[in-house]
């Protein structure tokens, strides 16, 4: 498991106690009056919406981010907050695995190992990282075939968080003693995730603690053992987990459920045209028609997107009457400019649509801008701030935003929901149905179940094949699963 006995202890002294913290950048207030310990043996939830606080909280606690007030102190040693505290949580065995996937892309996984892993014994090193990695994949994802020696950015995405992962639970110099998984399991499929959620029980069972940051609030209650909601840099609720039900937290956070019989109606009354995708594998779809891509990761769903994609659009150059438009999940590789702002990184798909004579309409961009920070709820108060300025959950709207505010007829989602927060979620499918409703037509991939009961077909994706098409009442959990892993017979 890596996790070393001597160090944890029996003891009640905790591993980080956060003690009236206050982060401040300029005027911006990122966290106020922060009280927190993590204790030896937890699993404590972070919950909060886009931009609550959560990702500079973790950063505080790993040492990433020295706090403008307050005291921090790991294994009860309290000590001044400055740049030495990344040097003290790691002598602490605090480790992180971030939304922004960390790894370095042009190095094969064994060296991403051979990172932080400082005092490695240089003889054979590739050969021992290359076993421990392995160990450490095999330990929280059985039966997976990810090879130490190949290049990162040649894995899909799924791949490269399990990666991480695995990197962050290994065992090396310093064994790990608290580890911050942030949306871990934003790009795994349900398999996978219930893997990771297995071992996060058997590593807390033997001591070691995890600070769980999701949106994800089944698998919340399924492995926290206390829960922090987090509102506008402060903690609002820490309690334990059994004293809260999913509408109670959901309620803390400022949000309601998504109303399951309103999506049911919805679906209903919809009407949907001709068909207006139709793909050689079988895959099609008709307008005002939401198509979901279901099965495990990496089964040849991201493959068929982006066929669909191609298909929609040949022609390279841009066009005021776009065909089809895309939605990427891994938003730092497909997604955002990083050197651009948040309203460049929004009106890029619709530049064309209000210029003339090869200038911009300022105005136009600026009030199409305005609409969508409006409309799906950006936090920020400049649109002009650098897109990186924004919580990775908010990065994600300002992808939706790009995508909804042009005028494709044909939506093209590639997992797009990643480190969302669930009330946004509720407004993006609303907006998903509505877009729908007018003949607009969407192909929408997810890992996550809640997202393809939204749609009104699926197809399940299983070694490269659909395996299965829903319909109506046959969109279910259980059906998913059961065309995932077993491909069904064909009808005589």
């Amino acid at each position: 498991m890596g996790v070393n006995r001597k160090l944890i202890g029996t003891g009640e002294v905790p591993i980080i106690t956060l003690t009236d913290i206050g982060v401040s950048f300029g005027t911006v207030k990122a966290l106020t009056g922060i009280e927190l310990k993590i204790m030896p043996g937890e699993c404590v939830g972070v919950v909060g919406h886009n931009g609550a606080g959560k990702s500079t909280l973790v950063n505080v606690i790993n040492g990433r981010l020295s706090p403008t007030g307050g005291d921090v102190s790991y294994n009860g040693e309290v000590s001044k907050a400055d740049f030495r505290n990344a040097q003290r949580a790691r002598n602490a065995g605090i480790r992180s695995v971030f939304q922004e996937l960390s790894l370095c892309p042009n190095l094969t996984v064994l060296e991403n190992l051979r990172i932080p892993y400082r005092k490695m014994p240089l003889r054979n090193w590739r050969g021992k990282a290359a076993l421990a990695v392995r160990k450490s994949l095999d330990a929280i994802f059985p039966g997976n075939r990810i090879d130490p020696y190949r290049v990162v950015d040649d894995l899909p995405i799924a791949e490269r968080q399990m990666v991480e992962i695995a990197i962050a639970f290994s065992r090396r110099d310093m064994d790990a003693r608290l580890v911050i998984l942030d949306e871990p399991t934003s790009s795994l499929d349900g398999a996978i995730a219930d893997q990771l959620l297995g071992y996060i029980r058997r590593f807390c069972a033997e001591g070691g603690s995890i600070i769980f940051v999701s949106h994800m609030l089944g698998e919340i209650f399924d492995v926290a053992t206390r829960i922090v909601v987090m509102k506008d840099g402060r903690i609002i609720a820490n309690d334990d987990a059994r004293n809260f039900t999913r509408a109670s937290l959901v309620t803390a956070m400022g949000q309601v459920v998504p109303d399951a019989a309103e999506v049911t109606e919805a679906k209903k009354k919809q009407v949907f045209g001709a068909e207006v995708i139709r793909m050689e594998n079988g895959l099609n779809a008709r307008k005002g028609e939401i198509v979901g891509l279901a099965g495990l990761a990496g089964h040849g769903q991201a493959e068929a997107l982006a066929r669909c994609f191609l298909e929609q659009s040949p022609d390279w150059r841009a066009s005021r009457a776009p065909a089809v438009v895309f939605v990427a999940g891994d938003r730092s590789r497909d997604g955002v400019m990083p050197l651009w702002s948040i309203m460049r990184n929004l009106t890029l798909q619709t530049l064309v649509e209000f210029s003339r004579n090869f200038l911009v309409d300022r105005k136009a961009e600026g009030r199409l801008a305005k609409e969508w920070h409006r409309k799906i709820g950006i936090k920020t108060d400049n649109l002009e701030n650098p897109i990186l300025s924004l919580s990775g959950g908010n990065q994600q709207k300002v992808l939706f935003a790009r995508a909804l505010a042009s005028s494709a007829p044909i939506v093209v989602m590639d997992d797009p929901m990643r480190g969302v927060d669930v009330g946004t979620k509720k407004e993006v499918y609303r907006m998903i149905r509505d877009e729908a409703e007018k003949g607009r037509t969407f192909l929408w991939y997810s890992t996550e179940t809640d997202e393809i009961l939204e749609c009104d077909r699926v197809f399940v994706f299983r070694d490269g094949k659909i395996s299965a098409e829903l319909n109506g009442d046959e969109i279910t959990e259980e059906n998913m699963l059961r065309a995932s892993f077993e491909m069904q017979e064909t009808s005589q």
